[in-house]
This record gives structure tokens, C-alpha cells and sequence, in this order.
């Protein structure tokens, strides 16, 4: 074999051998698919001093599956610039808060979005339910306050309001990281003053909470100093009102009237309410402290209205048949009748039990003029003016 035949037999060799080692194989192993929870939800609110950050648990994995892997939700602050990635918002920031979460026990079984979940164990651990609200209150220091260490923006010439931002993230049963949540930052301007003269009045119809306007706020910087800050310029003031027994907000969005009306009218409860003002910088909502509460306990004092329609018909052996339109108040509990005789005495009543029923059939003596008046009575005992009265002669 001469050498270039040998060249050629040499190099068919190492093909085979390459193709001997290449050849049917799959290659190394692809790593195991880890699930991530999606991103928490995170809203924040500015009460007085503090801050309330709402913070939803995620339900469901980034591809949409569920349950969601994740054993805890943590929330991290950072006062200062915000030109920064969410891993350096965490590294240089605080954790405000680490929230536990009912965890799958094996994150691998998951159903889709559509699938009912009768077949998957329950989740364990004595955390939140997945999907649950949850609410964390953060301290501000000194909101308001100059400070000139500080980095952050300023919002006029004597005021340094440095944004408080804030993120949430959910962590999965090995420790891993999910997206962060939506960052919200907190400016630190001074919360608007408390409202003052709160009052509360009430009829059988609706409670009216009503209370003195704070004034509209005065512009946070001249436009010349910041022309482009996307924090100057607060809203006038408006205001939210709260139950103060729950907590709960009664207005849903804050509301510009200096009055508000509750229509949870129940004879017997004790209705207390708080007022805070309310101005918006930028996309936050800046509360005042709450007002001391004022409370009322609500009793029926308000009698139902005079009947109507009274009309009185004779017949015979001296009957009398009455008639009238029935009251309408929810809580009616019926109608006294009353009874004279015309020029005489002004009517008394006849009926020891008031009757419920707007129809009423009395016996009198023949030949004698009568005159009926009706009241109604409701549950509490309060009792209407009488009715207009109504003459007839039986017969």
C-alpha cells in the first residue's frame, strides 16, 4: 500500500472510532425543572408614620401551575436612590418582614390553571393559605424631617423626603428565589394634619360622620426648583374614613365631601368612627394620623309616620268598619285605634294590644256620632302622631 492509500485507511479509522464514541448517544443530562413561585402582589399605603404594605401571597408557578412553590414571602425596604437592581435593593436594604406559607410537599406534583386540585396532598406547614392578604406595617423614622446625610431626592428647598422603596419576594422550599413583586416607593413628605371637630348623628335611616376640611396643601417645590420630580405636586386633601372597631375602611377610595353617611343601621350598636386625611404624592396615598374616635350607641328614638287614608263606614246593628294605607317602616309593629265621641272628650284609645292589620271592625251604640283617630307604633315603643281624623254616624 503506497502512502497515500495508507493516509486514507488512517483516516477512516479514527471516523469510525469517532462515530463508535458519538454516535446514538443523548448527550449529559438536562438539570431538573425547578419550579418558581410567580411574583407577590404589593400595594402600600402611608398612615401617619407608618407605612401599611399589603402583600399577596402567589398562588400559582411562573408557567402557571399550582400549587405555588413557595414556604415564605419576605418584604425588604430600602430608604434612599432607587437606581439599583432588585439583588442590590436586598443586599443594602432591610428585611421588614418574612411571612410563612402553607408549602407543597412535593413542589414536582402541580396541576394546570384548569385542573381541579382533589388529587394533590393538602399543603403543610402553619403558615399562610397560598392566595392569602396579608399586612405588614412598617415604621417610618422622622418622615419629613431634614436630614442632610441623606440621598435621597428632595422635594423642596427645606424639606428632604427621602422614597422608602419596598419589594417582596417569594422564596421556595430549597431556597430559591422568585421574581420580585412590583417595587413601591414611599416618599417621606409629612403626613397632611388630622381633621378636627368630628361629629356623628344619626336618623332611622343612616349614620352621618361629618367633620371640619383640612386645607389644600401649598405645592411641595416651585416648579422652578424641580421642574421634571415625578413627586412634586400633591393632590388637594381628601379623606377616608374608618370603622373603628375593625379597622376596616368604610370609604373604598378616599372621597372629597366632608361628610359621610353609614347606612348599617341596627338599634342597640355601638357605631365609632375615624377620619384621616388623605393626599396623594405621586401614585402613594399619604394618610394623616386617625382622629380620636367618635362613637355613638344607635337607639330608636324615631317614631313611625302618622297613618293615612283613614276612612270610617257605617252599618248595621252599629257597626263601624275602618280603613286606612298601612305604614311601610321596616320595623312596624302595628296600630292603636282610638275612639271618641264627636264634641266630646278627644279620642281615646280602644285597642289594649296594637293590631297589625290596616283594617279594624268596631261595635258602638246606634244613632250616636263617632270620631277615630289611628297611630302607629313601631318595635322599640315609639309612637306616631295620629292619623287625620274621621266622623261617622252609626246606624
Amino acid at each position: 500500500m503506497n502512502a497515500a492509500g495508507r493516509r486514507a485507511a488512517a483516516a477512516a479509522l479514527v471516523a469510525l472510532g469517532v462515530c463508535t464514541v458519538a454516535c446514538g448517544k443523548t448527550g449529559p443530562p438536562l438539570p431538573p425543572l425547578v419550579r418558581l413561585p410567580a411574583a407577590p402582589d404589593l400595594k402600600a399605603a402611608r398612615r401617619g408614620d407608618a407605612v401599611d404594605l399589603q402583600v399577596t401571597v402567589p398562588s400559582a408557578n411562573t408557567d402557571g401551575t399550582r400549587p405555588a412553590n413557595v414556604q415564605r414571602v419576605d418584604v425588604y425596604a430600602y430608604t434612599g436612590p432607587t437606581a439599583m437592581t432588585d439583588a442590590e435593593l436586598i443586599k443594602r436594604g432591610t428585611k421588614v418582614a418574612s411571612l410563612a406559607v402553607k408549602a407543597p410537599k412535593d413542589p414536582d406534583e402541580t396541576i394546570e390553571p384548569d385542573q381541579p386540585r382533589d388529587d394533590l396532598d393538602p399543603l403543610s406547614g402553619e403558615g399562610l393559605d397560598q392566595g392569602a392578604v396579608s399586612h405588614v406595617e412598617d415604621q417610618l423614622a422622622q418622615p419629613g424631617q431634614a436630614a442632610a446625610a441623606s440621598s435621597g431626592p428632595l422635594l423642596g428647598p427645606l424639606i428632604a423626603a427621602p422614597l422608602r422603596t419596598y419589594v417582596s419576594v417569594g422564596i421556595t422550599t430549597r431556597g430559591k428565589t422568585g421574581p420580585f413583586s412590583r417595587r413601591v416607593a414611599v416618599p417621606g413628605v409629612p403626613a397632611p394634619p388630622m381633621p378636627e371637630n368630628v361629629a356623628v348623628a344619626y336618623d332611622e335611616k343612616a349614620i352621618t360622620v361629618s367633620w371640619s376640611p383640612v386645607g389644600t396643601p401649598a405645592p411641595a417645590a416651585s416648579p422652578d426648583v424641580l421642574p421634571a420630580h415625578p413627586l412634586v405636586g400633591p393632590d388637594a386633601t381628601s379623606y377616608m374614613v374608618y370603622d373603628q372597631a375593625t379597622r376596616a375602611a368604610l370609604t373604598t377610595a378616599p372621597i372629597a365631601e366632608t361628610r359621610f353617611q353609614d347606612a348599617r343601621i341596627e338599634w342597640g350598636a355601638e357605631r365609632c368612627y375615624s377620619v384621616r386625611a388623605v393626599r396623594v404624592v405621586a401614585t402613594v396615598r399619604i394618610e394623616s394620623e386617625g382622629t380620636e374616635p367618635v362613637c355613638k350607641t344607635l337607639v330608636d328614638t324615631f317614631p313611625p309616620a302618622a297613618p293615612k287614608g283613614l276612612t270610617v263606614v257605617a252599618g248595621g246593628s252599629g257597626t263601624m268598619s275602618l280603613i286606612w294605607t298601612a305604614n311601610t317602616e321596616a320595623d312596624l309593629a302595628g296600630y292603636v285605634i282610638l275612639r271618641g265621641v264627636a264634641g266630646g272628650p278627644p279620642p281615646a284609645p280602644i285597642t289594649p294590644m296594637p293590631i297589625t292589620q290596616s283594617i279594624f271592625n268596631d261595635t258602638v251604640q246606634a244613632g250616636t256620632r263617632y270620631v277615630y283617630v289611628i297611630k302607629a307604633v313601631d318595635a322599640a315603643g315609639n309612637q306616631s302622631d295620629a292619623s287625620m281624623p274621621a266622623e261617622e254616624t252609626a246606624r
